[in-house]
């Protein structure tokens, strides 16, 4: 029977005061540790607390904008949990309290984009099994999402001085309290890598952007979470439009800004949901999104990165499919090369012969009807990002490709969060990674090469071939598949005739169409 001890583990004194965790299977654990505290739209402060602070339940989730309705459970299964807007906590797995450890910590960021998500909403998201296996300090963090997070009222008042980036302060407040805090937990406050998938990668990046940030982590790993224009726009204004017709909409003077403070959440989420269309149709600024300020210098992509950000070495990949959630409406190992050539002509039309060819040159082995799952939101940024990254010739920044098919859909090809929990040595909590001969190596050799980055800067497995960083001139991708290898500027061809042939990638167009087995 696993080893289970909450009386005797001792209580920990740290910044904020007395905590006291459990010890299960070999590890202590930690839930629910505040960081920080903050009003809405205030500017996160330390949170103290009187007494020893029982840790062993999560802590509250930040509300949504709307109703979480359970969905795609086999491909991405979640959990889901009571929400609260001082959200502002942490969860610690480590198997030791010796300070002197020194162990490398892992950061993570939750994805959900800047509106949703959670630090534990996945299964896979659980820290047991990396901290287990990789002999690290395991960290996930909850901020403030959406309006809470990130809208902006600075023009109301000093009090309001930044809201528009809350959330990213809550970020920053929680690495600071974990390089204030983490050598209690055996971890190293030098030595801690951030990383984070969908809305979490594109965090990480943001926190690359922030002065207030350096110093708090020395890596990045961003997983299918580098943004462009085409996916998600820099946020840029000021709040004066939203706030006006958040007011008039719940019956608000004016001069009334403070009561926004005070409105029932779900009754201001609903007036925002209302209201905020017309303005981002008319190009406004409606929040939702970290503000491009003196704070925050904004999205590397589009303002370049800063200084220190090329001293931070990054692990940047995405997935074969980012968003094939659909079914295909055919079984494609069961399609004749005639149906195949139907099938992609559907998309291609004329070019349906040059664009098969070249899509088994790029991706040999694949079934050509997988040419209209090809990622068009996220691969081909991080190839920009880390070029861009090269260019500072200081750190090293390396790509990967997770192009693996599970038995699900008839071989369906890797979706937006499925490389998840290979990378959290957490395959054995999602059914649909059950591969027989594949899965488990698989996961071994992903965890084991980030948890080289985590501990050294380079990734790196005894089972994997030599990982080349990026360059200026030159992309070596790690393929992570039933048979990984290191490929050079392999996908270059594929995406120069895919965007010679079809209109730019609309992210929203895509969401709402009512096929999504076409190219997206």
């Amino acid at each position: 029977m696993a080893e289970f001890n909450y009386d005797d583990v001792p209580v920990l004194e740290t910044t904020g005061g007395k905590l006291k965790g459990y010890f299960y299977k070999g590890e202590y654990i930690f839930k629910g540790v505040p960081y920080a505290y903050a009003d809405r739209f205030q500017m996160p402060v330390e949170m103290t607390w009187e007494g020893v602070k029982d840790a062993s339940s999560y802590g509250f989730v930040c509300p949504l904008l709307t109703k979480d309705t359970p969905n795609a459970e086999l491909m991405v299964p979640h959990r889901y949990w009571p929400q609260d807007e001082h959200c502002q906590n942490l969860n610690i797995w480590t198997k030791t309290l010796d300070r002197g450890r020194k162990l490398p910590v892992l950061v993570w960021l939750h994805g959900g984009g800047y509106a949703a998500g959670s630090a534990i909403e996945h299964i896979a998201y659980d820290g047991f099994n990396m901290c287990m296996h990789g002999d690290v300090v395991v960290v996930s963090v909850n901020h403030r999402l959406n309006i809470l997070g990130y809208l902006d009222l600075s023009p109301f008042g000093e009090k309001y001085a930044n809201s528009g980036n809350a959330g990213h302060a809550d970020l920053v407040a929680a690495l600071r309290w974990v390089h204030d805090n983490i050598s209690l937990f055996g971890g190293d406050p030098e030595n801690v890598t951030v990383f984070g998938q969908s809305g979490g990668g594109v965090k990480v990046a943001d926190l690359m952007q922030i002065a207030d940030a350096d110093g708090l982590f020395q890596k990045g790993m961003i997983m299918s979470g580098v943004s462009n224009a085409s996916l998600l726009p820099s946020c840029t204004g000021d709040g004066r439009a939203i706030a006006a017709a958040l007011l008039r909409e719940l019956g608000l003077a004016e001069d009334e800004v403070e009561k926004l403070g005070t409105v029932p959440y779900y009754q201001l989420a609903d007036a925002y949901i209302k209201v905020s269309p017309e303005i981002a149709g008319q190009g406004g600024y409606i929040g939702g999104a970290p503000l491009v300020n003196d704070y925050y210098k904004g999205s590397p992509l589009d303002y370049g990165f800063r200084e220190h950000a090329f001293d931070i070495p990054l692990m940047i990949g995405s997935v074969f499919g980012e968003f094939a959630f659909m079914p295909a409406a055919y079984d494609k190992n069961q399609l004749s090369e005639d149906q195949v050539r139907s099938v992609v002509s559907a998309v291609y039309g004329e070019h349906t012969d040059e664009m098969i060819e070249v899509f088994r040159q790029t991706y040999p082995g694949k079934n050509a009807t997988d040419l209209l799952w090809v990622d068009r939101a996220m691969r081909q940024p991080s190839k920009q990002i880390a070029r861009l990254h090269a260019e500072g010739k200081k750190a090293k920044a390396y790509l990967y490709d997770f192009t693996l098919e599970f038995p699900i859909h008839h071989s369906k090809i890797a979706w937006h969060c499925s490389d998840i929990p290979f990378f959290f040595h957490n395959a054995e909590l999602v059914e649909v990674c059950q591969i027989p001969e594949v899965g488990e190596r698989l996961e071994r050799q992903m965890f084991e090469a980030f948890m080289a980055f985590a501990a050294t800067g380079k990734p790196r497995s005894s089972s994997l071939p030599e990982w080349e960083a990026v360059t200026a001139d030159r992309e070596p991708t790690m393929i992570f598949d039933r048979e990984c290898e290191l490929r050079y500027n392999f996908d270059d061809q594929l995406y120069e005739k895919i965007d010679s042939i079809l209109p730019p990638f609309n992210l929203m167009e895509m969401m709402v169409s009512e096929d999504n087995t076409v190219q997206h």
